[in-house]
């Protein structure tokens, strides 16, 4: 029962921070700590055997989104440090569910280029608004969630069931919802995104919310 409240919890506060996101309220701020927070203990409280390097991720996402609430480019940076470290642990969770003899390699890595090929995209359509020594750190940071979205795509292909596909999809909307946030903050054409921050925060939310809930259907 109580897990069941902490999601209540977590889908109430994501709706108001939607809600002040698409009216570009600066009142989103107040909300964003409590999100990935509510998320974290509702898996704590889902499960009899807690992932450790899941709970990592989780927790480091929570500090990604509370080190980007102060404007300015180093609380960019270390909250994109923060965040690395969280596809790190997502790429450890899929890592021990993978069986690499049976990948196709020749499906797998066309779609890695295309996720790394997408990233070096994004990146030089912001390079002539960006610090140019923020760039490579973007970029590289855009390559840790490419690489944990084709993690997650090999767990997909050896598991082949319900709880990897939704946690497939959620990878990928975070992939697009990181893509989407670089485009708000650094490209010149601030209106390139709809709705700015809510388009960035419906994906991310929705996303880590997808990879949470795949992972607990396949046992934790």
């Amino acid at each position: 029962m109580l897990n069941k409240i902490i999601l209540g919890l977590y889908l109430l506060f994501s709706a108001v921070h939607l809600y002040h996101s698409w009216k570009n309220d600066p009142k989103r701020k107040i909300t964003k700590p409590f999100l990935l927070l509510f998320l974290m203990l509702y898996y704590v409280f889902s499960t009899d055997r807690i992932n450790i390097p899941l709970l990592l991720a989780l927790f480091t996402s929570w500090l990604g989104d509370v080190l980007l609430i102060p404007k300015g480019n180093k609380w960019f940076v270390c909250g994109g440090i923060s965040f690395i470290f969280c596809h790190l642990f997502f790429i450890k969770v899929y890592y021990d569910r993978i069986s690499f003899s049976n990948i196709p390699w020749l499906l797998v890595v066309p779609v890695a280029i295309i996720y790394f090929g997408i990233g070096l995209k994004v990146i030089i359509s912001v390079r002539n608004n960006t610090p140019k020594a923020m760039l490579p750190l973007m970029y590289f940071y855009l390559l840790c969630n490419s690489t944990m979205n084709v993690f997650s795509l090999m767990q997909l292909i050896t598991l082949k069931s319900a709880g990897a596909l939704i946690a497939f999809i959620g990878a990928f909307l975070f992939y697009f919802s990181d893509c989407c946030l670089f485009l708000v903050r650094y490209h010149v054409n601030k209106d390139l995104i709809f709705k700015k921050h809510f388009t960035v925060m419906l994906s991310y939310l929705l996303g880590e919310l997808m990879i949470t809930a795949g992972i607990m259907m396949m046992g934790g």
